[in-house]
């Protein structure tokens, strides 16, 4: 069975698009027609053609995990792997998802595995995902990889999920304190500053300081706009050069608040990656090479890069990790008890489970710090714009008395 892309008109006369899975275009045009539709243009698509178009949107991470969990439990039921992915087409309501399975179904019914099938959507399917679904297949374990895959996925989305709202008040506050301040310097403080200038009278120093901000901001806003924009630009070219993006990353593991963090979300993607990969029958080397891709941090990738040269000269792997000096020393603790005892899976999983946690815990203190720190600064800057306002009065009414 092969997939087909069509264009037809519905029975109000509207153009529609989409996939349908048939055997030859006559059997194709005939589904079409039974649905309703004039078929007005249909061609045969292969899946890799499909996924190489710059436009091909992939599936979210909300979408991936459900997806995986619903694969995991129709295999566990004892349905093949055509009847699966069938089934899954059926319920997919996005039209982006149904392609995606589609895809996927034509070139597992043209004999390719389910692994080398979802290589054609790189951009929906990771290259840890592929190399999980890949070991399950080996190892005839595959519903229950997939749904320890599942897991993993809901854990992830659930942790950025909640550093993102955890972030958000942060971000809000300070956009709103830059606006005010601004408003008050553009618009405000003219206003009211121009009353004393027409007395004549000496003015304070910060009061002539405001007035000389006050007037910059006015004259050179645009200036200021552009080069705000130009830098941020220049920053995200100069980011992609892996030699500055690499200084970066180091300076960020460097940073006494933030550093800690990255480190922190680094190694519990890393020990959760690398515990479902082992776990899933994968080789532990090619478990590492797919665990380092996961890592943002371009730092602690070529950390455990230059861990697996190790590993493959011989040494363990909680000694290979410890050279690097990278990462924190109770995952490297956890990995030489699980290599030890022979339960290296669940070692990584209690390693990544307790690096989640410390995680929260230091995002928590750092927004619990940030929060008044940045309520003080935007106070700070209002007492002065007032104090600038007041002192020429408080001058004034010495000057009448």
């Amino acid at each position: 069975m092969e997939a087909f892309q069509y264009q037809a008109l519905n029975a109000a006369g509207r153009a529609v698009s989409g996939v349908v899975q048939a055997d030859t275009p006559r059997q194709a045009r005939t589904q079409l027609r039974a649905l309703g539709l004039l078929p007005s243009a249909l061609a045969r698509v292969q899946a890799r053609e499909r996924a190489s178009r710059p436009w091909a949107r992939g599936l979210s991470a909300a979408e991936l995990s459900l997806l995986t969990r619903q694969m995991a439990t129709l295999l566990d039921s004892g349905l093949t792997m055509e009847q699966v992915l069938a089934a899954l087409i059926e319920e997919a309501e996005a039209p982006s998802t149904r392609e995606v399975l589609t895809g996927v179904k034509a070139e597992v019914m043209a004999g390719a595995s389910l692994a080398v099938a979802l290589g054609s959507y790189e951009r929906t399917f990771p290259d840890f995902y592929r190399a999980l679904v890949h070991g399950g297949e080996e190892s005839g374990a595959l519903p229950t990889v997939l749904a320890h895959l599942a897991d993993y996925l809901d854990a992830r989305q659930a942790l950025r999920q909640k550093t993102s709202l955890a972030l958000l008040y942060p971000v809000l506050v300070g956009i709103v304190a830059v606006a005010i301040v601004t408003g008050l310097l553009v618009y405000v403080v003219p206003q009211v500053v121009q009353v004393f200038q027409q007395s004549r009278q000496a003015l304070p120093l910060l009061t002539r300081a405001l007035i000389g901000l006050s007037d910059f901001l006015r004259a050179a806003w645009p200036y200021l706009l552009l080069l705000i924009v130009g830098m941020a630009v220049g920053v995200h070219l100069a980011l992609r050069r892996p030699a500055v993006q690499r200084r970066w990353h180091a300076a960020l593991l460097a940073l006494p608040g933030l550093g800690p963090l990255v480190r922190g979300v680094n190694t519990s993607r890393f020990a959760s990656t690398l515990a479902i990969l082992v776990g899933g029958g994968v080789p532990l080397l090619s478990g590492l090479t797919s665990g380092a891709r996961v890592m943002g941090n371009l730092v602690m990738r070529e950390a455990v890069e230059r861990a697996i040269g190790r590993v493959r000269e011989g040494a363990s792997l909680a000694r290979a990790l410890g050279e690097t000096r990278t990462f924190p020393p109770l995952l490297l603790h956890l990995v030489a008890s699980g290599e030890a005892s022979g339960k290296l899976e669940q070692m990584l999983e209690r390693a990544a489970r307790l690096e989640t946690q410390a995680l929260e815990r230091r995002l928590a203190v750092f927004l619990t710090l940030l929060e008044p720190i940045m309520i003080l600064a935007m106070g700070g800057a209002v007492l002065m714009i007032v104090l600038a306002i007041l002192l020429p009065i408080i001058e004034i009414n010495q000057l009448v008395r």
